[in-house]
């Protein structure tokens, strides 16, 4: 993880719980984004605190800088990000947050691998870490962001081994303050993070692995006997 999630509320439903009262340049939109099957190589709406200000960029869901001569990335492990020679001045520089209401797990079961949809039990907006090449308003595109991965635990890891750094809206904001430092920044991944308690899941449609397909039957719960 993570490879595939969800953004459905509209940005002022997510902004709410974190810049309301804060300076920003960001437009009031009350419409849902309504993209349930959000995937690698698109266009995603990407938090950020430049300038003094919080910004909301659309901004490429995948990593290659120009040296790197391999598929782009989509994720950056916590564990090896603050000091990687590919992460570290992101790391250090380049933290944003970016919205969701959950994510897409693959289980292998018998002969296929079904997926699942795992959200929080209270329904609240997810904020995962996520780095990239600030300013996003400039440069070269391919240099967009990725998404901070760390081990799964306790349930969580029945499904994946891996699952995005969600934090809570204090520790985002903290994440993204300019002079927040990258120990600091390491120490509230470690500290910060929603636990994996907090966490349900439920199995949903195949059609979710075809990343045309979109809208809520997607994140329907295929266990339901309706």
């Amino acid at each position: 993880m993570c490879g595939r999630f969800t953004q459905i509320k509209s940005r002022d439903d997510y902004l709410a719980f974190l810049v309301e009262e804060a300076e920003n340049d960001i437009p009031y939109d009350p419409e849902p984004i309504s993209r349930y099957n959000v995937a690698p190589g698109t266009k995603v709406l990407l938090l950020n605190n430049r300038d003094n200000s919080f910004h909301l960029d659309p901004v490429l869901w995948s990593y290659a800088p120009g040296w790197w001569d391999k598929p782009p990335l989509i994720n950056a492990r916590v564990e090896t990000a603050a000091t990687s020679r590919m992460f570290k001045s992101l790391w250090n520089h380049g933290r944003e947050i970016v919205f969701a209401d959950g994510w897409f797990e693959w289980k292998k079961e018998g002969d296929i691998k079904q997926p699942y949809y795992i959200y929080r039990k209270d329904k609240k907006p997810l904020f995962f870490a996520a780095i990239g090449k600030q300013p996003f308003d400039v440069g070269d595109e391919a240099e967009g962001f990725l998404i901070v991965t760390a081990a799964a635990d306790k349930g969580l890891v029945d499904i994946h081994d891996r699952r995005p750094l969600v934090f809570t809206p204090e520790a985002a904001l903290e994440w993204m303050d300019p002079e927040t430092t990258g120990a600091q920044v390491s120490e509230l991944a470690l500290d910060a993070a929603v636990p994996a308690d907090e966490f349900t899941w439920h199995p949903v449609t195949q059609s979710v692995g075809n990343v045309k397909n979109q809208g809520a039957d997607l994140i329907k719960n295929t266990s339901d006997k309706i």
